[in-house]
């Protein structure tokens, strides 16, 4: 009899628009399954990788309309595929959860929405870039004065994505709130309002059914 190597962790993404505080709670996650035993990587997006870190460069730096929603498209799933192969798929493997600030369902919402390729299009391009690598589940932070604190985060600078208009941005959050209608069981609402503890909980409500 041969013995079976680890049980394949679990992949959620923390998502949402600017200024809703995914960097915070997915440190904060992050730390609430590791006090349940659990293996815990944080990676982000873009980026996560070697390769990915390069594009990175790429689609951040520079003015608004650097790229078309397309190339930044074609980008982003480039540099997803790296992070995918390289650091999130040996991850699972090894039965590590892994907790990623962004993932697809941004490319979803900022270049298949708010960019006007399509939701559709833009989920066939990814699911060739990382096949069946899409999330366990999606958290999609929600915080309605989120727009404004994140103009005071970034008045010395934003990147060229985030520096973009207040119509954009919401454009942004009505994609994210279209994907979560049309995938119910994979990706969850999650309000981020209150003290960050609350919201910690909440996310943790939100992928109860996956824990051990």
């Amino acid at each position: 009899m041969t013995a079976q190597g680890p049980k394949r962790g679990r992949f959620i993404s923390l998502e949402g628009g600017e200024g809703v505080g995914k960097s915070t709670q997915v440190c904060a996650l992050a730390q609430a399954l590791q006090k349940r035993g659990l293996d815990v990587l944080i990676t982000r997006e873009p980026g996560g990788s070697d390769g990915a870190e390069k594009i990175r460069e790429l689609l951040l730096a520079g003015g608004a309309d650097r790229w078309s929603a397309k190339t930044e498209a074609l980008l982003f799933a480039a540099a997803r595929a790296d992070h995918f192969e390289r650091t999130i798929g040996p991850a699972l493997s090894e039965g590590r959860w892994v907790i990623s600030d962004r993932f697809v369902d941004s490319s979803l919402a900022y270049q298949g929405g708010a960019g006007g390729l399509g939701i559709e299009k833009v989920r066939e391009l990814n699911a060739m870039a990382i096949e069946s690598g899409f999330p366990d589940r999606t958290l999609i932070l929600l915080l309605d004065e989120g727009g404004e604190r994140a103009r005071v985060r970034d008045s010395d600078g934003s990147d060229r994505i985030g520096g973009r208009g207040a119509d954009y941005h919401h454009k942004v959050e009505l994609a994210f709130r279209m994907i979560a209608a049309e995938e119910p069981e994979r990706v969850k609402l999650v309000d981020a309002s209150g003290a960050p503890q609350a919201v910690t909980e909440r996310l943790l409500d939100a992928i109860q059914d996956l824990l051990p």
